[in-house]
């Protein structure tokens, strides 16, 4: 027993020594250095300068500080000051127990933030967000925007910039000016195959911003279900949900809006019609085509695409989208229009007489011009509000004027590119659409490329960072109307459990290519500044999955904390399992003498 009892105590006065020694880099963390970057940024910017030389930032002092101009307006200092509050949190992780002094350091005192120009309540499509950020050896940091957006997008740059070097938050001089190559830089996530609680959307706008991405795209109905709850027409949601704890209210958009305008992120919504709209039948079966069986598709549905045949259909459009547009403050409005098949329409006595009456052949080309038709009537409805408000259709509406000859579509209406040509899809290539959509004057928004909801074993997000917008043959002036694309996940095998996931970092790809100069193409390259940013956004709470084998001193946990308790790199294990063997030793010793 005695014998025992010395080596407990041995273990234990060695304890601190051990966690000591198993601290020690070890060969795979030798190996990870080549992998990790410190203190880069993603993504990456137009311009950056920076040098060896580094400064240390002391939480107990560091500063941030607004000049006496625009960031002191009442507009600025509306999405300002809670961002500052926001970065503040995010600049300090390093838990306090574990933080060393950095007394005698050379450090960052505080970041002087100032805006030259005006600020607007909402972000647009015209929102400026350039930013100049400076960090001297002096150590007074400063930032330089013309807007607040620009101000958020340089805040993020400022906290990426910082790294952890043994308990210390650690930054090197660095000049930096950038912004962004395309002014639309996008993410689209569908809530109708699976309802996404308001949590995990918050959780990727958290995400969006952390990739200087400045849309949401909500594609918030479809044929499975119609969460978003209407005041005008209560029935949508009330029959069209899949339950009524599987809704979106007026204040969870309104919220979920103003969550996103703090952190300079556009929310546009997607009521996708004529088809797609299965769900608006549950509560207004009037809306729909009755269809009639057909050699083509004998078992089809009894109700199929919009009925835009009947006035009716227009008007309960424009009581809808009015209501819509006093909960989304966006000046677009995604109006859908993709997968529209023409059998429902073609089986339909009410909408034969409707095309004979518009002169509409009873032909493929015929239904081409019909949903036209309907789309050019709802683009009225939106030009019609008093505040401006534009369409953005996806490219079928495109390839039908193509089909019927008939270009009914206003020139401010925005194409979304969605088809390409694999084994998942036989449709057009987006570097062959292209050149058609912005040679015709249109604007464009790209998304072939960034499908999320296609996974494959591996890293893909490579295949994502090789795809450019501007990858077709065209004139420089044809180019300059693709304003840039969006990542869509699309939810039949996605709800709350692993959206996230799913999306980041592979969302992160695209984020890069759409703000970052052409000339970056380098995915090898990128590799280790993309894995210090997956790690960094797990510390920051999002469930960023992993790229390959790899650790992150800052890993996740089940209480879903946002400051976590760091885990060693690997070696930190080991000393629990030699603590045991030695006292295995022990019993072993003790025992046996025995």
């Amino acid at each position: 027993m005695k014998l025992l009892v010395c080596c407990v105590f041995v273990v234990l006065a060695c304890q601190s020594t051990l966690a000591d020694w198993v601290r020690q880099p070890f060969w795979y963390d030798d190996a990870r250095r080549d992998k990790v970057a410190k203190g880069t940024v993603w993504p990456q910017p137009k311009s950056i300068q920076t040098s060896t030389q580094s400064l240390s930032l002391n939480p107990d002092s560091f500063s941030f500080t607004t000049t006496a101009n625009s960031a002191t307006s009442d507009a600025c200092k509306d999405v300002l000051d809670p961002a500052l509050e926001r970065y503040r949190a995010l600049l300090f992780w390093i838990p306090a127990d574990a933080r060393v002094s950095v007394s005698g350091d050379s450090v960052v005192g505080s970041l002087r933030v100032s805006i030259t120009g005006t600020c607007t309540k909402y972000p647009s499509l015209d929102s400026d967000e350039s930013y100049s950020l400076e960090v001297p050896s002096s150590g007074e940091a400063t930032l330089s925007a013309q807007t607040a957006w620009g101000a958020l997008r340089g805040l993020e740059t400022f906290s990426q910039l910082v790294y952890e070097v043994d308990g210390k938050h650690k930054l090197n001089v660095t000049t930096i000016n950038d912004e962004p190559r395309f002014p639309h830089r996008g993410v689209m996530l569908d809530t109708a195959r699976h309802f996404l609680p308001v949590p995990y959307i918050k959780q990727n706008l958290d995400a969006m911003s952390y990739n200087k991405i400045n849309v949401f795209h909500w594609h918030i109905v479809d044929d499975q279900s119609f969460p978003f709850q209407s005041k005008t027409y209560p029935d949508l949601s009330g029959k069209g949900a899949y339950t009524q704890d599987n809704v979106y209210s007026p204040e969870d958009v309104q919220s979920v809006v103003e969550y996103a305008r703090l952190r300079g992120i556009r929310v546009i919504p997607e009521f996708d019609s004529p088809g797609h709209m299965q769900s608006w039948g549950q509560g207004h079966p009037e809306l729909l085509t009755s269809c009639s069986p057909t050699s083509i598709q004998q078992d089809i549905y009894h109700l199929g695409p919009a009925n835009v045949a009947r006035n009716s259909t227009y008007d309960f459009m424009q009581r809808l989208f009015q209501e819509i547009r006093e909960v989304f403050a966006d000046d677009y409005f995604h109006l859908g229009g993709d997968e529209v098949h023409f059998q429902c329409w073609m089986s339909n006595d009410e909408i034969q007489q409707f095309m004979r009456q518009q002169g509409f052949q009873n032909t493929t080309e015929g239904f081409a011009q019909l949903e036209g038709y309907y789309i050019q009537r709802l683009i009225n409805v939106l030009n019609g509000f008093p505040t401006r408000t534009r369409g953005i259709v996806w490219q079928e509406i495109f390839d039908n004027n193509i089909l019927s000859g008939d270009f009914t579509i206003d020139l401010d209406t925005i194409i979304h590119v969605w088809q390409w040509n694999n084994s998942n899809f036989q449709g057009i290539q987006y570097w062959d659409e292209l050149p058609l959509v912005t040679a015709a004057g249109y604007k464009a928004i790209l998304s072939s490329c960034w499908y999320l909801n296609f996974i494959s074993y591996g890293r893909d997000w490579p295949e994502y960072y090789a795809c450019d917008p501007h990858n077709f043959t065209g004139t420089a002036q044809q180019k300059q109307l693709v304003i840039g694309g969006e990542a869509p996940l699309w939810a039949e095998w996605v709800d709350a459990t692993n959206v996230v996931a799913r999306l980041w970092p592979r969302a992160s790809a695209a984020a890069e290519r759409l703000w970052s100069p052409q000339t970056l193409t380098d995915a090898t390259a990128a590799s280790p500044r993309m894995e210090e940013h997956r790690c960094r956004m797990v510390r920051r709470g999002i469930r960023a999955q992993p790229q390959g084998p790899s650790y992150c001193k800052y890993e996740w946990n089940l209480a879903g904390e946002s400051n976590y308790v760091p885990t060693a790199s690997g070696a930190l294990g080991m000393m629990g399992y030699i603590q045991q063997l030695l006292l295995f030793c022990c019993l072993v010793l003790t025992f046996g003498f025995w």
